[in-house]
């Protein structure tokens, strides 16, 4: 499984600004907008492009489109909406599907109540957008899905993660296809709640306000 965490002071910067519990959720929902942005650049380094000729106004040259199938960006509801927008900024002819996922509070398992994705996957690299990876099962249960209907090629965008996350979610697919993480920080742990320390709280609560 590859890790990669993000090391750049803008987004250092901007995930300060996020921890803050004095930030709004205005500014919240823009600076992970932002933040998102800044992710996708890494998470999109190896998508797959294929070469095109094309006539420019001077001469002919070759460049690179989007291979096909198109990837598919599939974000983790509620929390996950959130990223959207930030990352069709950066490919806006991808597909979008949907996972709703929640944790059960006891078991502090996922559990899915929501799929809006094609059955067959085939060849599609995917990108789940899902803002904390804490005790990982819900990315696991994400990406499982998605290899199980032929994805090659599954990159989740965390905002944060927790090495406890990191660890479970290595065992659980180890070599099962390829799989990477791209985060903007490691942070130290998990507490007895299951939230990431010091982290930045509910992503869900802080983008769209508390819902009972």
């Amino acid at each position: 499984m590859r890790v990669h965490v993000a090391d750049h002071p803008l987004i250092a910067h901007k995930l300060t600004v996020l921890r803050d519990q004095r930030t709004e959720s205005p500014t919240f929902r823009l600076l992970v907008d932002e933040l998102v942005t800044l992710l996708a650049y890494e998470a999109t380094r190896d998508v797959r492009v294929t070469e095109v000729e094309i006539d420019t106004p001077v001469a002919r040259t070759t460049g690179i489109h989007l291979a096909a199938p198109r990837p598919i960006v599939v974000p983790i509801l509620r929390a996950g909406l959130g990223m959207l927008a930030g990352m069709s900024r950066l490919l806006p002819t991808a597909e979008v599907g949907f996972l709703g996922m929640q944790r059960d509070e006891q078991t502090f398992e996922a559990i899915t109540y929501a799929n809006r994705l094609p059955d067959d996957l085939s060849g599609r690299q995917c990108f789940v957008l899902d803002p904390m990876l804490a005790t990982g099962h819900t990315l696991i249960a994400a990406v499982e899905y998605l290899l199980e209907r032929g994805a090659v090629d599954v990159t989740a965008i965390c905002l944060l993660a927790a090495p406890e996350g990191l660890q479970t979610l290595e065992q659980a697919v180890g070599e099962r296809g390829d799989v990477g993480i791209v985060t903007a920080a490691v942070d130290e742990r998990l507490n007895n709640q299951r939230f990431i320390v010091p982290g930045l709280g509910d992503a869900g609560d802080r983008l769209y306000g508390v819902v009972d």
